[in-house]
This record gives structure tokens, sequence and C-alpha cells, in this order.
């Protein structure tokens, strides 16, 4: 990968190492894994699990944190960093600008810009996007191919939107938000009523609001809402498949891992992470700094801080406990028999 050339200083001027242990004068030009690394790559303890493996590695620079002790190998660097994970981010970070360097700014001939629509100098709009009447993209914004933005759409600044994304007419993105490919944000809520024998859509007159610094991952859909609004508060994360329905309200810096779906008019406060597949019924709270187990079903409200796992989701340890007595069933059973047959 012709992106990755570092020297050891440019290395340690990006992660701003509190110590060093060893020496290495040479060139890191590959990031590996601490069992598969060779020399010239960059690897790190990211992971306690792996902690025997740092010996062994024959990486050339290795990032640990500060309370691991050994010694490095001969012609082998240790940069002791206070998070090796987020150390290594920060050299992925710059990796990545060299690997997609954003284009210069300015409208691709093919994008189709509806009447008013308010595009800012330095926002890029690429190739076969569509940005309806009146809608705003704002500085620095970076709409990559076949994005569509709505009627009366914002954009915020330093968005990055990238292909297939589209954003619904009137809803609101605000800064720094990153969407990955075939992002849905405005989608009609699924609102019908049964009237006479049949199912009547209800419509879907609200908006979604997307708070600063969100990123939302490829093919996770956010519903408008029945009316008012859909808020997905600052900061939150939410990984791919991910299903939001109409009226939700997520507060700031929450964690919504793969294909979990959270039903209509839910609220999660701050801080919550729910674990893949985990569903959320509707008109339910789920207090600030829940966690949930993957695939949990949480059914009713949730006090604060709690972690729960299974369906209907339950205090964790509780459920632990109970699926180890759910194993010795068979065994229960059994006994039971023979007590029977000896009456």
């Amino acid at each position: 990968m012709k992106a990755i050339n570092f020297t050891v200083e440019e290395l340690a001027t990006i992660m701003e190492p509190i110590g060093r242990r060893g020496a290495y004068a040479g060139p890191i030009m590959g990031i590996a894994a601490l069992d598969h690394a060779q020399a010239g790559d960059l690897s790190f303890l990211g992971n306690q699990k792996y902690r025997s493996q740092v010996a062994q590695t024959k990486a050339s620079v290795v990032l640990v944190p500060s309370d691991y002790e050994g010694e490095p190998l001969p012609n082998q660097l240790h940069l002791v960093v206070e998070n090796p994970s987020a150390s290594l981010a920060r050299v992925c970070a710059r990796i990545e600008a060299k690997l997609w360097p954003r284009p210069a700014p300015g409208v691709h001939p093919s994008a189709v810009i509806g009447e008013g629509a308010d595009i800012a100098p330095t926002a890029t709009i690429g190739p076969l996007c569509v940005i309806e009447a009146g809608a705003t993209v704002g500085d620095n914004s970076h709409l990559q191919a076949q994005v569509f933005v709505g009627q009366n759409a914002r954009i915020g600044r330093d968005c990055w939107l990238m292909p297939g994304v589209t954003v619904g007419a009137e809803c609101i993105l605000h800064d720094r938000v990153r969407l990955h490919a075939g992002v849905v944000v405005g989608s009609d809520g699924f609102g019908y009523e049964f009237v006479g024998g049949r199912y009547e859509k209800v419509p879907q007159i609200g908006i979604v609001i997307i708070g600063d610094d969100v990123e939302i991952g490829a093919n996770s859909t956010l519903d408008r809402a029945r009316f008012s609004r859909t808020v997905i508060g600052e900061g939150t994360k939410i990984d791919n498949l991910v299903q939001v329905a109409h009226n939700v309200i997520i507060g700031r810096h929450c964690v919504l891992c793969a294909q979990v779906g959270i039903s209509g008019s839910a609220v999660l406060e701050d801080f919550v992470i729910l674990g893949g597949q985990a569903g959320v019924a509707g008109h339910i709270t789920v207090g600030k700094g829940v966690k949930s187990g993957a695939r949990a079903g949480i059914t009713s409200d949730i006090e604060p801080g709690a972690f729960v796992h299974g369906y209907p989701a339950i205090p964790y340890m509780l459920e632990r406990r109970l699926q180890v007595l759910q194993r010795r069933l068979p065994e229960l059973f059994k006994r039971v028999s023979a007590l029977e047959d000896k009456a």
C-alpha cells in the first residue's frame, strides 16, 4: 500500500507517545496484527488478550500501553501511548487522506441542481448527484456519486455523504456528519390504520434531525417522523443495517451495533450502547448509560445505568444464571422422572 510510508519521527509527531523503549531507524511500510507483522510493519497492543504476542512479534514498531513492561527485541521500538488503538486510528486517518484524497471543490457536470439550492463554494458535489430545490450544502461538505438531497433539506459543514446516500425532503444534518454508502435518511415511517377492511397509509410529514459528529453505517435507515421529528443526538455512532423508526429520539454519544432495530417513538437517553441485533419496542424509554448484550429484546422501560441481556431483556447476571439453569433442565427432568418411578 503506497500510502503507508512513515519514519519513526513522523509517527511520533502524529501520536505524541509518552515514552519509548528500544530503537528502530528504518521506514514503516505496513500495518499488521502482532502475530502477522513482519519487519517494517507497525503493530499495536489494543486488547490485553494478545499481550503475550508482543514479545514474539516481528513488527519494527509496536504501540504499547503504559502498563506494559516488556522489553523490545533488537532493532525494535516500543512507543508507549495512553491508548494504542486510538493512536493507531490517528495514523490510519493520515493514510485514509492519502488513499482517497478529496476532489477539488465544485459541482460535477453530471449533477442536477434544483432551483434555489444553496451549495457552498468549498463543497464538492460528485457525479450524478441530485440536489433538489431549496436544499443547502454547507462549507467543505463532500457528496460522492449518486447522492440524493431532497427539497429544502440541509447538509451542514464538513459532512461526508458516500455513494448512494439519500437525504429526504426537509431533513437536517448538522456538522461533521458521515453517512456511509446506501444510508437513507427520511424514508417514510411505517404507519398504517386498518379502516373498512383494508390498511390505509398514514402520511409521514415530520423530519429527521442528525446532530454534530454522527456517523451512520452502510444501508442503515432512519424514518422521518409521522409528525414533528426523529432525532439522532450529537456524537452517536450507528453501525450497518440499523433501522430507526419514526419519532425515535436517540441521545448523545450512543452506540448502536449492526442490525439493531428501534421501534417508533422509543427514547434512548445519552450514552446508551445496544449490542448487535438488539431490538427496542416502541413508546418506551431506555435510560442514560444502559448497555444491552447482543440480540436483547427490550420490551419495557430500562432504568439508567442497567446492563441487560436476553429476551425479554433482564439484568445481565440474572440472565446468565438462568442460562446455566436452563442447560441443567434435561438432567433435572431425568431426576424427577426417576423419583416418580420410585414413588
